[in-house]
């Protein structure tokens, strides 16, 4: 819907030179820059944050948690700011969005979680996300390029590599990682395709505050819902909510206004190695040679899918 996003932010959007000329170019491209390893460390840390988390409390609580409060926090500062709020069909995309991508994401994986499966092997399902999204490419409109598929093979393995010592399977498990990898890639592409222009930051909180119910009346229906540690509890929550649920969500959002889906997709490929080098740093688990193994092939093949073909700019 046109009025939901404003025109100062359309302008920000486009991929290619705009009418402001190349002088703009080093303004806009510098914090993109950054926008990508950021996002990987964000995002591969929500496996870490989730570990005492699900220690202490059931996981669809503490998705509830986890949704209420970081689209509260959201809001408020929407507000604060001024921000554009989509509505009508947007807003009905956005509620849909903030479903898949939020409530049935990571629902199954944090419900995954708690049933003892490795954290490595979610982190694997979640990290073939950018091949499901190449498959379906064409739901988009974009074209995937033989160079593209290449990096998608490299990243593919790279992500196989880093958990290739930890695989430990149960059908429970692999059935929550197959839905929440659904989740994810179903809600990246119906977000690119119905809602490519939304405000990040009123759009994100629609999509946390649509998914908190829907994980609240599946816990009150299939949990207990309690607190055994609330320090472990706060902690993990306090993390989850400022830095996995907004900032992260908040350079995903933006990422996917500026770049294909495709393109953004294959960061997910380095994320199970990511997060075991910060098991590693944080809390102690060991770093076996196959997840920095991973962690290279991963980044080459993230690099390959990437990597521009610079075209002659026509003469005058």
């Amino acid at each position: 819907m046109p009025s939901a996003t404003p025109t100062r932010l359309r302008g920000r959007m486009p991929r290619t030179s705009g009418p402001s000329g190349p002088s703009a170019s080093p303004r806009r491209a510098g914090p993109m820059a950054v926008a990508p390893p950021l996002f990987v460390l964000l995002w591969s840390s929500a496996f870490i944050a989730g570990v005492p988390g699900v220690e202490s409390a059931p996981p669809l609580l503490l998705m509830f948690a986890r949704f209420g409060l970081a689209g509260l926090l959201l809001t408020g500062y929407a507000l604060a700011v001024r921000a554009a709020w989509p509505r009508g069909r947007a807003l009905a995309h956005l509620a849909v969005t903030g479903l898949l991508i939020q409530a049935v994401q990571f629902g199954s994986f944090y419900t995954a979680l708690d049933l003892g499966f490795p954290a490595a092997v979610v982190s694997l399902v979640q990290g073939l996300n950018p091949v499901v999204i190449a498959l379906a490419a064409r739901f988009l409109g974009e074209t995937v390029t033989a160079r593209q598929w290449a990096g998608f093979a490299l990243g593919a393995a790279g992500v196989t590599l880093a958990v290739a010592d930890r695989l430990s399977l149960s059908a429970g498990g692999v059935l929550l990682c197959l839905l929440g990898l659904a989740g994810l890639s179903a809600g990246t592409l119906y977000q690119k395709r119905f809602v490519p222009d939304m405000d990040v930051r009123s759009g994100t909180a629609v999509q946390l505050l649509a998914a908190a119910p829907a994980v609240g009346v599946l816990s009150l229906a299939l949990e207990t819902p309690h607190v055994s540690d609330w320090t472990k509890f706060g902690g993990s929550v306090a993390w989850m909510v400022l830095v996995n649920a907004i900032a992260a969500f908040l350079l995903l959002n933006t990422m996917l206004q500026r770049f294909s889906a495709s393109r953004v997709s294959t960061l997910f490929f380095l994320t199970p190695s990511v997060t075991a080098v910060m098991a590693w740093l944080l809390i102690g688990q060991s770093l076996h040679p196959l997840a920095v193994a991973g962690l290279v092939l991963g980044g080459a093949g993230v690099l390959l899918a990437n990597r521009r073909v610079r075209t002659p700019e026509p003469a005058g």
